[in-house]
């Protein structure tokens, strides 16, 4: 197929870029702020070439960040997806994935939630009125082996741990919870879904295994040998608390993740170690 896929320099649009090429596809076009691209350009981008399928991975996903200020949302989120199926409308591109987040079926909700849920809407209104057929992919909290510009938790307490400072928890240690998902299992359900004739359908993908944070956060001490300490702080503003994903449709197409929390943060914290050396002065980084 030829693909055009938004995010791809992020940690999961990477990874799946480079799982599509390994297995014969082409990708004939990509934006990602990255690379110095922003989604408004597909408001006046022309092509050249037919296109088979559209991925749109390309999101802010920092919820205490749009909760700050809820415009990132709408600016980067909530137009980024329209402008992404418009163009796929015009150009008469026939499927699209869209990467939506399993954070909004928490009761939490903000402006991030409300941006994927309007994106979610968007998909279901373009195939009903412009026969764009869709896959709703909602993630559960990724992590492996990459250099994580967006700053999430697993990034954040790796960095933590391997510079000797606190680990935060933002809210209740013993009761909090995430369902992590090791990259490689992702990708791996995200393939099952465009490979297979379940279209304009959504997909919970999740590690299957709902951790506690403080559990996560000791496995990263102790795979670092780190003296750091886990401290916990209130809740921040609309953030999930609990999350657990009910993965049935996604199993229903042969899903069946391998990594556990423990091997997966070994298998990224190596990683990093690596990482870090050749290039040391990320660790000193903000």
């Amino acid at each position: 197929m030829n693909i055009f896929i938004t995010g791809n320099k992020g940690l999961i649009g990477s990874a799946l870029e480079k799982r599509l090429i390994k297995e014969g596809h082409k990708i004939v076009g990509s934006i990602d702020h990255r690379s110095g691209s922003d989604l408004s350009w597909l408001k006046n981008l022309e092509i050249d070439t037919s296109i088979d399928l559209f991925i749109h991975a390309a999101a802010h996903v920092k919820i205490n960040k749009m909760v700050a200020d809820p415009k990132i949302a709408n600016l980067n989120n909530a137009q980024g997806t329209f402008y992404a199926l418009d163009f796929c409308r015009k150009h008469k591109i026939p499927k699209f994935v869209f990467f939506s987040s399993s954070r909004i079926l928490s009761p939490e909700k903000n402006s991030y939630t409300a941006s994927k849920i309007y994106g979610e809407e968007l998909c279901k209104g373009f195939y009903n009125s412009y026969g764009i057929e869709y896959i709703i992919i909602r993630p559960s909290t990724v992590y492996g082996p990459f250099w994580d510009l967006s700053k999430r938790l697993v990034h954040l307490h790796i960095l933590a741990a391997l510079r000797g400072e606190e680990l935060k928890i933002f809210g209740n240690p013993l009761t909090k919870t995430l369902d992590f998902t090791y990259i490689d299992d992702f990708i791996e359900g995200t393939m099952l879904t465009i490979n297979s004739n379940e279209w304009n359908k959504e997909y919970n993908i999740s590690g299957k295994e709902e951790y506690n944070v403080y559990d996560e956060a000791k496995y990263i001490l102790e795979l670092t040998g780190s003296k750091s300490q886990i401290n916990s702080y209130s809740a921040e503003i609309a953030q999930p608390q609990k999350v657990s994903l009910d993965c049935s449709e996604i199993k229903k197409l042969g899903y069946m993740p391998k990594t556990p929390l423990e091997e997966g943060l070994r298998k990224t914290i190596e990683w990093y170690k690596e990482y870090i050396q050749k290039n040391p002065v990320v660790l000193e980084e903000d």
